[in-house]
């Protein structure tokens, strides 16, 4: 009889700890909308809104937030700070940054050049904290610049959490923007035309001259279609958050910019996406 209440009280424990995990191990609940959260269409040189539906309803921006990281690096270099040839180190905290990466090592340094190629390319998560630490000194310092410049662009429902869009650790907030918000940052990228080389380009190698080459190819699926006078930006996705897409296209010397923010799915999110640049374009 003890032998059995012993057996059964073991049991009870072994189940309780295996529905804590199966909790624990469930995708965050997706906030993620048919056929999107918001989206919004610009031109870039005016700023006119050519095309809006719920632009100022807040989602979360996952990897299209990298575009602040890639603003923020590129004022620096435009100013003396930094130049693309500084050699970045890899702390061990970067190292260990999950999702889409370049697998960093501790022992590695690259230029800050390389660096955001794989930031904006490969959306690569390592890199993005390597180059966060570089500039600022820790990730914290850099998303305090983050925000700081947000709210000085008039970015005013966006709060960034992370540097690279990764979900929350427990205790941790979602990074929060709108596509009004994201279009602002967008078209604020577009006063320095040195960013394209990285937005607009479709493949790079990391480590290119050792024997482990990364090879480097880009998410933005306008640009592996060869979308006519597309040259950026950066698409973004977790469970959580859905698909969002930041697009630009350049044709017959006008650009536009659109935003597609927390879609259901990728095909639907590049669908939406497309028609609205071709809406855009055509007004």
């Amino acid at each position: 009889m003890v032998k059995e209440m012993k057996k059964q009280c073991i049991l009870s424990v072994f189940l309780v700890f295996g529905a804590l995990f199966a909790v624990a191990q469930r995708p965050a609940a997706s906030i993620a909308k048919d056929p999107y959260i918001g989206a919004i269409a610009i031109d870039a040189d005016t700023g006119k809104t050519l095309f809006e539906e719920r632009p100022d309803v807040p989602g979360y921006p996952a990897s299209t937030l990298k575009l602040m990281v890639l603003l923020l690096i590129q004022e620096r270099i435009d100013a003396g700070k930094i130049k693309l040839s500084d050699m970045v180190g890899v702390s061990v905290t970067a190292a260990k940054t999950g999702g889409s990466q370049v697998y960093l090592d501790p022992r590695e340094t690259f230029s800050v050049e390389d660096m955001l190629y794989a930031t904006i390319i490969q959306s690569a998560n390592d890199a993005t904290v390597a180059l966060a630490e570089h500039v600022a000194g820790s990730k914290e310092a850099f998303i305090k610049m983050m925000n700081e410049r947000a709210r000085e662009l008039g970015m005013a429902n966006t709060r960034f959490a992370s540097v690279h869009g990764l979900p929350p650790s427990a205790g941790q907030q979602h990074d929060v923007s709108t596509a009004r918000d994201m279009s602002i940052l967008a078209r604020e990228l577009c006063k320095h035309p040195e960013i394209f080389k990285y937005t607009s380009a479709t493949y790079r190698q990391l480590r290119a001259d050792t024997d482990k080459p990364f090879d480097m190819r880009t998410h933005n699926p306008f640009l592996k279609e060869g979308m006519a006078g597309c040259d950026g930006f950066k698409t973004g996705y977790t469970t959580a958050a859905g698909w969002s897409f930041v697009a630009t296209v350049k044709r017959d010397g006008r650009r536009v910019i659109v935003v597609v923010l927390g879609s259901e799915g990728r095909k639907l999110r590049d669908a939406k996406a497309r028609e609205l640049l071709n809406r855009a374009l055509a007004s």
